[in-house]
C-alpha cells in the first residue's frame, strides 16, 4: 500500500485529504507543519507527498526542496489556495518554474477528491 505524507497547517484540509486518500487505498499520514513532516519522514520514507505551499515557520517550497534531498524521485504535489494580488494569481503559477520545481503537481485549493486523485495519479506518472 503506497504511503502518503499530507502536509497542511490547516487541520480540517490536511484530515480531509487523509481521509480521501486513505478512502483510495493509500496509507496516509498528516502533519502540521515542515518539521514534523521531516521527522515523518526520516522515520519511514513516503511515496509520496502532498505540501501546502502556504505554512508558518517553514514554507511548503523550502520542506519541497529538503524532501528532494533525501529522495529526488519523489513524486509530490503542491497546493495552495492564497493569491498573491488582484490578478488571481497564485504560487502554483510560478512553482513550476523555480529550479529543480518543474516535475511538481499543483493543485488550487479549494478542490474536490476527483481532482485530487486525478493529481495524484499525474505524480506518479511523472515519477515513474
Amino acid at each position: 500500500m503506497p504511503r502518503v505524507l499530507i502536509v497542511d497547517d490547516q487541520a480540517h484540509v490536511r484530515n480531509a485529504i487523509v481521509i480521501a486518500m486513505q478512502a483510495s487505498g493509500f496509507e496516509a499520514s498528516g502533519v502540521e507543519d515542515a518539521l514534523s513532516a521531516l521527522r515523518q519522514f526520516e522515520a519511514r520514507p513516503f511515496d509520496l507527498a502532498i505540501v501546502d505551499v502556504y505554512m508558518p515557520n517553514i514554507d511548503g517550497v523550502k520542506l519541497i526542496k529538503s524532501l528532494r534531498e533525501r529522495a529526488p524521485d519523489l513524486p509530490i504535489i503542491a497546493m495552495s489556495g492564497v493569491m498573491l494580488n488582484e490578478s488571481q494569481r497564485t504560487a502554483l503559477e510560478f512553482l513550476p518554474k523555480l529550479p529543480g520545481m518543474s516535475d511538481i503537481v499543483c493543485l488550487q485549493k479549494p478542490f474536490r477528491s476527483v481532482e485530487l486523485l486525478r493529481a495524484v495519479r499525474a505524480a506518479f506518472k511523472i515519477a515513474a
